[in-house]
């Protein structure tokens, strides 16, 4: 036991030079360093380049199409002729074969299809934007509350801490007490029980607030082993009001904003599928160069014999399906289903705004009303300590009404602590139902 004091207090009196050595994080530099490192925020990213290179002009058929083409063939053949009552004609043929060619094609009309098509890819482009928007805002959101739960608890550990100092030196007051005959062995113990178990506290503690800093070196997207002190400070917004919020929702809300979006992707989806009633119409050129050798043996005799060609050559297409078995017929219907099924999921979206941003508006009142509270508490709890230990110096109390005094009071200012930071995360919540949370003050 008196091991596990001397560590104990060694720690203890080592952890304020560790503290002026660690990283002081501010909230600021937090959100910075998380929207540069977060791995949830860079895979939305890369996500939001392939949706932009699908979107680009040169996925979009729009451009034509332009090949080259080269070969060479050669062919040696033996051919034998029998005649009636002549002789048999025997011959070898030789054919070398060369041939280039540079094609051009377009296509001129497709039934509008490569039209909405590049507007649907640019719609989904658009879509994962917000969808990678969703991706900050959720993890700033969840950035920002570990950074006040490392807050809490860093806060809740020196609490701890001096309630623990409080001990100790009651701890000693009894010691002397039983020397001098004015106090009990039952005290003296007592108080060593209470020193032992706030040291069992404070250990509990630091291992929490070492937890948490991990979990939030995790979110930054930095090595967990980073320890650092964050600022305390809790800066409220003072000017929240529910019915800017209730519109505000309305017109920023990630999950809003992406149920409009599946609703003009089934516009566009249905309108491409329409285009399979249309007729195709195609252009082709081509440039070309063919030449032909000749090697022929006949009795003997040989000849050679060439043949060249170089030209253009171009040529229009028209392709109209005109019935494919009730394909697009299908096709069609079930683009009409989803855009109804969009519109209905927009209509739920909205609904569920709507609900959210009423039960966060509330929880964030009851949260401000509870640290209003908490803080009349922590008042009233100091003056109550300030004078049990007055008398508890004087002997006018005992011990254990002053260890009582004690946890009250520190119960009331942790309570204090978790009502404080409780009520900044109910507004950040709110901030996020109504797209405002980016760019705010946190």
């Amino acid at each position: 036991m008196n091991k596990f004091k001397f560590y104990l207090s060694l720690g203890l009196c080592s952890w304020g030079s560790v503290i002026s050595a660690q990283e002081k994080l501010s909230k600021e530099e937090a959100v910075e360093i998380a929207l540069k490192n977060n791995f949830d925020i860079q895979v939305s990213s890369n996500f939001v380049k392939i949706a932009e290179n699908n979107a680009s002009i040169y996925n979009s058929n729009y451009l034509p199409s332009l090949g080259v083409n080269a070969g060479a063939n050669y062919n040696d053949n033996n051919n034998k002729t029998t005649f009636f009552a002549q002789p048999d004609l025997e011959n070898n043929t030789q054919v070398t074969n060369y041939n280039a060619s540079v094609g051009l094609g377009y296509t001129l009309f497709d039934g509008f299809g490569r039209k909405y098509n590049y507007k649907r890819l640019q719609e989904l482009s658009n879509l994962s934007e917000i969808q990678a928007r969703q991706v900050m805002e959720t993890t700033l959101l969840e950035l920002l509350t570990g950074y006040y739960e490392v807050a809490r608890l860093t806060e809740n550990r020196y609490n701890q801490y001096r309630s623990l100092e409080i001990s100790k030196d009651r701890l000693t007051r009894e010691k002397y007490r039983y020397q001098y005959g004015q106090s009990t062995q039952l005290n003296v113990l007592n108080s060593e029980v209470d020193v032992n178990n706030d040291s069992i506290t404070y250990l509990d503690l630091d291992r929490q607030l070492a937890n948490t800093k991990r979990d939030l070196n995790l979110v930054l997207g930095r090595e967990i082993t980073i320890n650092f002190e964050v600022d305390t400070t809790v800066n409220y917004v003072l000017d929240l009001n529910y019915e800017n919020l209730l519109k505000a929702s309305k017109e920023n809300n990630v999950q809003l904003q992406q149920a409009e979006k599946n609703v003009k992707i089934s516009g566009y989806d249905l309108r491409i599928n329409r285009s399979g009633w249309m007729p195709d119409l195609l252009l082709s050129s081509s440039y070309g160069w063919n030449d032909n050798e000749f090697e022929t043996d006949r009795f003997n005799n040989f000849s050679v014999q060439s043949q060249n060609t170089l030209g253009f050559a171009a040529g229009l297409s028209l392709n109209w399906n005109i019935f494919d078995g009730g394909r697009t017929r299908t096709l069609v219907q079930n683009a009409k289903i989803n855009i109804d099924n969009a519109e209905i999921e927009k209509e739920r979206v909205e609904k569920l705004v709507e609900r959210n941003v009423a039960n966060a508006w509330e929880t964030y009142q009851n949260a401000l009303f509870i640290l209003q509270a908490e803080q009349k508490n922590v008042e009233t709890n100091k003056r109550n300590f300030s004078r049990s230990e007055e008398q508890f110096k004087l002997g006018q109390i005992n011990s254990v009404d002053f260890r009582l005094a004690q946890i009250n009071l520190l119960n009331a200012v942790n309570n204090y602590n978790r009502a404080k930071y409780a009520a900044k995360v109910a507004e950040l919540f709110l901030l996020q139902l109504s797209g405002q949370l980016l760019g705010t003050t946190y």
